[in-house]
């Protein structure tokens, strides 16, 4: 554990002394920083209660660590932008290097809150725990689950078995890689999971263990780095149906999408007449990811779609908004196709 070389060693007596890590808590906004209006809290707004009162509701994380709080933003994760985005990258990045903080926990609304975990994932350079957490339930609503969760994270970002494991999501006492994990249910406490690997690791009343660790390339091992990115290209997600129609790729198109990530059906299938749109986008140079909108397993190459036809890249197990994340950062460094196409088989 990072705890061992805090180790203090007072020699008055027999006294031996424990310096506690030290935690920032970057706050962003979200239900676990929202409160409710109504008679059980179901009514709520999002990002109203600040990093310091989400500090002061668990009093039990200051026993543990030396918690520092900072506000990134404070808004409903449906909000989220590249701005804020690379405003925490780059915080986080400048945290871990400096020495400052010893883990990073970042409160976040679920609604995105696994897009932010897979770009952080991607650009920050350090092997030091960032881990991810929210709530389902607001402060003011019945069994909040916000105070245990941010217990359980910081529990997490303190753990010498965290280091190295990339970025991760705590919630309902399970951690999960920032690769991996989705958002799969509306309202319940256990929505998030990882449905292609499944979650690495528990964390119960601040006990945690891990049975599996991310093997694709991340963090400090991955091809980007936050500080030699200052804007991310448009990219869009056209998610297709049966009877579809080729508008929304055009309109993508015409309004300088550099990337589309086109979420098919089946194994990445697009209906004929956006297929053909998707072609035409390649020829006037965006860069087209065949994806699924299927939820899990992989969008193969050389399937029913000819890729080298048409220059499509394909995305791998990727999620489609978790494509997209890749694919802003990728075209942020390059616009070599081959190694875009690598970037998917290797991070």
């Amino acid at each position: 554990m990072r705890a061992l070389k805090f180790l203090a060693i007072v020699l008055f007596g027999a006294t031996i002394a424990w310096a506690k890590p030290t935690i920032y808590i970057l706050a962003t906004g979200g239900t676990i920083a929202g409160g409710g209006a109504g008679e059980l809290g179901t009514n709520y707004t999002s990002g109203t209660v600040t990093v310091d009162k989400l500090i002061a509701a668990v009093p039990e994380i200051n026993k543990i660590a030396t918690i520092k709080g900072e506000q990134i933003s404070n808004i409903g994760s449906q909000e989220m932008n590249n701005e804020v985005w690379l405003k925490l990258a780059k915080r986080a990045n400048e945290l871990l290097k400096s020495g400052k903080a010893d883990g990073i926990v970042i409160t976040h609304g679920t609604d995105t809150m696994e897009e932010t975990a897979y770009f952080l994932d991607l650009v920050v350079k350090s092997d030091k725990p960032i881990v991810l957490v929210g709530a389902m339930r607001n402060s003011d609503s019945l069994s909040a689950d916000g105070p245990l969760n941010l217990f359980n994270a910081v529990n997490v970002a303190m753990s010498k078995d965290s280091v190295g494991k990339g970025v991760m999501v705590v919630m309902n006492d399970e951690i999960h890689a920032a690769r991996e994990v989705t958002k799969t249910n509306t309202t319940s406490v256990d929505t998030f999971k990882s449905p292609n690997t499944g979650k690495i690791g528990t964390v119960f009343y601040g006990k945690v263990k891990f049975y599996m660790a991310p093997t694709r390339k991340h963090t400090k091992n991955s091809a980007f780095d936050i500080a030699k990115i200052e804007s991310l290209p448009r990219v869009d997600i056209i998610y297709n149906h049966s009877n579809d129609d080729p508008d929304f790729v055009n309109t993508a198109v015409a309004n300088g999408a550099k990337g589309i990530i086109n979420a098919g059906m089946g194994n990445g299938n697009p209906y004929p007449s956006v297929l053909e749109a998707l072609s035409e986008a390649v020829k006037k140079g965006v860069i087209v990811v065949r994806d699924s909108r299927v939820g899990s397993g992989e969008t193969t190459a050389g399937g029913e779609v000819d890729d080298s036809k048409y220059g499509f890249l394909t995305s791998d197990n990727l999620n489609a908004q978790k494509a997209r994340v890749l694919l802003m950062v990728a075209l942020a460094t390059t616009n070599d196709k081959d190694k875009i196409q690598k970037y998917f088989l290797t991070h």
